[in-house]
């Protein structure tokens, strides 16, 4: 079996990237029942086109409704999984038992994948969903390559997917309460607040002391002790393969086009091409935090990333390619850049790489300019090579 990359689409602009540098598959989430609820997400029209969309380039569209539902849930539900089989999605992500017997019932020929919300473990969990009509599992970040593979022996007729990239929740496979108790907002029914991204100061009774509680911290900003590290199976993609995934999953509905171009574009090559060090060195210009194989590879003690929340990144995000004008670009600007700096093309195509230094550029009235500062102006750019809609140029910092 050809095993599939999957990713991310918050938009539609999202989805065209994803698709543009070589993913199989999207998924995304509608207005309604999706985990994102601050995504741009998709209404129903928009819905149909990304699916007619996806299937005109050979490509397929699941969509997440994986939250937890209530009673009054659930009849909204069924009127919208009736509507993604018309709409012909090629899947619904579901975590709640009862979501899936409502999909059945008046959806029975919509396929159901099960997601990671749903804690899937081990292999008697994974084949009741099985026998409950699912044709897919997300399997829990938890899990080893041992686990996966002792998994798939035992259901080999259930389709495995995994998440090979991104960020991860400190809580078991997403299922934190931590956002709703302090915030008010719900993880899983799509309001996550991120707490476990904030820097905390740990204070410990001590019942000794007249001083009551006693000031623990990791450094003068506080500690980051939720704060998990990225995910990054780039090098193990083999491994996985053997073991029985058939679908790598990229994290990040909520991040940027840039991200999403520069990660698929990563795993597209190392999936194709073998790992190298392009693929490493391109999963370090995306913004991420220190990176970690989770417990892909056994016990690991080092998943936490104490130091900081913040993303690092070795490059800045200048602007898509929306078109080409005889020897010029089209340039979207979405980050400043000025005549005489040097620009590098992400691309899918043989100019991923390449370099230039800009030259002449022109504003949208025909004057020329030397400080590109109008974010989605589209500026007209001298470039030496042809570049396809699409493509991204960024700078190295």
């Amino acid at each position: 079996m050809t095993t599939e990359l999957l990713a991310p689409a918050g938009n539609f602009a999202k989805l065209k990237t994803a698709f543009y540098f070589g993913a199989d598959a999207a998924y995304l989430g509608g207005k309604e029942f999706s985990l994102r609820s601050f995504a741009d997400n998709f209404t129903r029209e928009e819905l149909v086109r990304a699916v007619e969309y996806a299937h005109g380039l050979g490509k397929k569209v699941y969509v997440t409704a994986n939250i937890y539902a209530r009673n009054g849930d659930l009849a909204a539900m069924e009127d919208y999984f009736a509507f993604l089989e018309q709409a012909g999605a090629d899947a619904a992500l579901i975590s709640d038992p009862g979501v899936l017997y409502a999909a059945k019932k008046t959806a029975p020929g919509l396929p159901v994948h099960i997601s990671t919300q749903a804690n899937v473990t081990n292999k008697y969990a994974v084949k009741f969903w099985r026998d409950m009509g699912a044709c897919r599992a997300v399997l829990a970040r938890e899990l080893s390559l041992a686990e996966i593979a002792e998994i798939h022996d035992f259901v080999p007729d259930m389709e495995l997917e995994a998440f090979v990239h991104g960020a991860m929740c400190i809580s078991y496979s997403g299922r934190c309460l931590l956002s709703d108790y302090l915030t008010g907002r719900p993880s899983n029914r799509g309001e996550c607040a991120q707490a476990c991204r904030w820097n905390y100061s740990i204070r410990k009774r001590d019942d000794k002391s007249d001083s009551g509680w006693l000031d623990m911290e990791e450094d003068e900003r506080g500690a980051y002790i939720l704060n998990s590290k990225d995910l990054n199976m780039s090098a193990y993609l083999d491994k996985m393969r053997q073991a029985g995934v058939c679908s790598f999953k990229i994290e990040g509905r909520m991040k940027s086009e840039y991200y999403l171009a520069t990660v698929i574009n990563a795993y597209r090559r190392c999936m194709d091409g073998g790992y190298s060090g392009v693929v490493e060195r391109e999963l370090a210009t995306a913004a991420h935090r220190d990176y970690t194989t989770a417990y892909a590879l056994g016990e690991n003690h080092g998943t936490v990333n104490y130091s900081d929340s913040q993303a690092k990144g070795d490059c800045d995000y200048i602007g898509n390619v929306a078109g080409t004008e005889g020897d010029c670009v089209l340039v979207e600007m979405r980050g400043r850049f000025r005549k005489g700096d040097v620009l590098e093309v992400l691309s899918p195509s043989e100019n991923f790489g390449r370099s230039f230094e800009v030259g002449n550029v022109w504003l949208p009235d025909g004057s020329l300019t030397d400080d590109c500062k109008l974010v989605q102006t589209v500026y007209k750019v001298e470039c030496p090579y042809k570049l396809s809609a699409g493509d991204i140029l960024r700078r190295r910092k």
